[in-house]
């Protein structure tokens, strides 16, 4: 396996780039990678993480920092999406003021992707904006939320309703970090994994596929370094032709095709108080509905929605959905913030590897019952 592996993901409508980098033990070698990336003028650094993460890898963050002369503080939020949060983002943002963090200063994203979005959105308002850098530790946040600079809080209305898109001047991965993992926060990384390449990428899909039938959970696979760059690589593409989203794309490279599985996903967070699923958890059942319907109206063959299911089954064992009203989850999905004019736009397969995004309007309401019904009753 390869010992490193970096990616130049390019800012659309700029001329700035910035590395990504993927390396075992990187995570005690911050100090020089930020000497590289940060002006010369920036001394001060926060990380802001969670008292889990921190507890592992903050003293060698931090001693790293050190012995690059940085002046380094840190402050730490709670652990959990209901931690997303106004009241999250207000605090992060005093102890930004609090640490004394000035314009060419940065903060650091040290966690998985609640604290990556959190910290990328405070990093975006305090003075207008300040250096981000993202080292994110669950394998989600490796391959999906530390790449392409969305942020975002939640908001009773819904999941990540409000946002704004900051990039990192960098990305440091270090797949060491995911041995610390517990199983569901693998298990959610992996239904990501397959998010993204189920949706524009067969062979990395297949690739993927065989890593985790190598493994009970991936981590021994020779080529786990590269896959999560060739992960990390995928969305940086994906992101590069269409960076803030636009809303009016409907073609296979539309940034929107990253969304497959999250219009229920979403769904399903905000109806369990963000408590029961892990991120990636909801959105591998949200895959599962979305290939149903895709199925129910004739453009997913048969085959290709057990290609798709069998790689979620291999990602883990997601949680219990029995209890859970079709109906409810229907009624939040029709809230979800990718509408258009009161439209859904469903990210749907036409095959493993390719996208198509469908208007609401031309599903039949009942395919979407259908498939809810299916999938939430009969898949645990």
């Amino acid at each position: 396996m390869e010992d490193s592996s970096e990616i130049n993901i390019r800012i659309p409508g700029k001329t700035q780039s910035y590395p990504i980098t993927v390396e075992r033990g990187i995570i005690a070698q911050v100090g020089p990678r930020l000497d590289v990336v940060l002006p010369g003028a920036t001394r001060r650094v926060l990380a802001v993480s969670n008292a889990k993460v921190f507890a592992l890898y903050g003293r060698a963050v931090m001693a790293s920092l050190d012995r690059s002369r940085f002046t380094a503080s840190s402050w730490l939020m709670g652990d959990g999406e209901r931690f997303k949060s106004w009241r999250t983002l207000e605090q992060a943002i005093t102890a930004f003021g609090g640490a004394g963090l000035e314009r060419p200063d940065a903060v650091i994203a040290l966690g998985g992707g609640v604290v990556g979005d959190l910290t990328g959105l405070a990093a975006e308002l305090y003075l207008r904006g300040i250096a981000l850098v993202q080292i994110p530790t669950t394998l989600l946040a490796q391959i999906d939320s530390s790449v392409g600079g969305k942020t975002g809080i939640n908001i009773p209305a819904g999941k990540n309703l409000v946002g704004t898109f900051h990039h990192p001047v960098t990305v440091l991965i270090d797949p060491d970090t995911l041995r610390t993992l517990p199983p569901r926060e693998l298990t959610a990384g992996w239904c990501e994994a397959v998010k993204q390449a189920a949706v524009a990428d067969r062979r990395l899909f297949l690739r993927t596929q065989r890593l985790l039938e190598s493994g009970s959970d991936g981590l021994e696979a020779e080529d786990l370094a590269r896959i999560i760059a060739d992960q990390c690589a995928l969305k940086a593409k994906i992101v590069a032709g269409d960076a803030r989203e636009s809303w009016d794309r409907t073609d296979s490279r539309s940034r929107r095709i990253l969304n497959f599985g999250h219009t229920v996903g979403h769904a399903l967070e905000t109806a369990t108080s963000y408590r029961r699923f892990r991120h990636g958890e909801a959105v591998g059942v949200g895959m599962l509905v979305a290939g149903e319907i895709a199925k129910n109206i004739g453009i997913l063959p048969t085959d290709e929605l057990e290609l798709l299911r069998s790689a979620i089954l291999l990602a883990g064992r997601l949680p219990r959905t029995r209890d859970l009203d079709p109906a409810d989850i229907l009624a939040l999905v029709k809230r979800d913030k990718k509408s258009v004019g009161g439209s859904l736009k469903w990210i749907l397969l036409e095959r493993v590897g390719r996208a198509r995004i469908v208007d609401g309007r031309e599903i039949p309401p009942a395919a979407v019952r259908a498939a809810l019904r299916t999938v939430l009753y009969e898949s645990n």
